[in-house]
């Protein structure tokens, strides 16, 4: 009998998650074999993928189309980057909840922007309630741009990031994303004061990942960055081809055709 995986939820109670955000089924699977415990998605990574810039121009069936393909490639629990949710009102954003959990997400990520926290608020506890209907232990990731947007000026950044998780927290968030954050000491105050789970995106200047759970966080997302690495990478062996006329480097690190291919059997 297959053992049972751990939830999302309490993969946030066993030290520091680390997601690798995918854009497909074949990076979500090809992750979740290097190790993974859960998988999340990145808008930027899977609009991209699609060939449309980032922030909400991915449609939805678009998104539901790759996240049914991501669900079904792993075996670990899956969480989609829903960025403001696809909807101005906490009713608006109802159906693009609904139609994530319906192709498999136990988590998603909603974003305050720059938009009123009080929004926020409202639109976590519209996506807490469509969860509860269907059945779904959703696992709901606010995430705050207070350093992302420099919303405030730095001497208040954590002030107002406490705030926001306070209002975030009653409205039935069960994580608080702050990407953009890297300094020790705001990261270890945000952790203790937030009341949750405390997710980082990582970044140049950003404490490893022993450091960061010895000051209090709990998930680590690694956003676009893997996308756009893999991406650079594969622009440079194109270069290699195309306009030097050397193909070298394209054998050189390449996964095994029959590595790659058993991962999917």
């Amino acid at each position: 009998m297959t053992p049972l995986l751990p939830t999302l939820r309490a993969l946030h109670q066993q030290g520091l998650l680390i997601l690798p955000n995918a854009w497909d089924a074949g990076s979500a699977r090809l992750f979740e074999a290097t190790g993974a415990q859960a998988i999340a998605t990145s808008s930027s990574a899977m609009s991209w993928a699609h060939g449309v810039p980032d922030g909400e121009h991915l449609t939805q069936p678009m998104r539901v189309a790759s996240l049914t393909e991501i669900v079904r490639a792993v075996r670990v629990p899956v969480s989609v980057d829903l960025e403001a949710g696809y909807g101005a009102t906490a009713e608006a954003i109802v159906p693009a909840v609904r139609a994530v959990l319906d192709a498999g997400a136990v988590g998603i990520n909603l974003e305050d922007g720059d938009g009123a926290p009080s929004l926020l608020a409202e639109k976590i506890a519209s996506a807490k309630r469509v969860a509860a209907a269907a059945g779904v232990d959703l696992f709901l990731n606010a995430r705050t741009d207070v350093y992302l947007h420099a919303l405030v000026p730095p001497e208040r950044r954590v002030e107002e990031t406490l705030a926001r998780a306070a209002r975030y927290r009653e409205a039935g968030a069960d994580g608080l994303f702050v990407p953009g954050i890297v300094e020790e000491e705001a990261i270890q105050e945000i952790a203790r004061g937030c009341g949750l789970p405390l997710n980082v995106l990582a970044r140049p200047g950003l404490p490893v990942p022993a450091r960061l759970e010895a000051l209090g966080v709990r998930r680590l997302s690694l956003g676009g960055s893997l996308a756009q690495a893999a991406l650079g990478l594969v622009r440079g062996l194109c270069q290699d081809v195309l306009q030097r006329g050397e193909y070298g480097a394209l054998f050189a690190n390449q996964l095994p055709y029959a590595e790659m291919n058993a991962l999917f059997r």
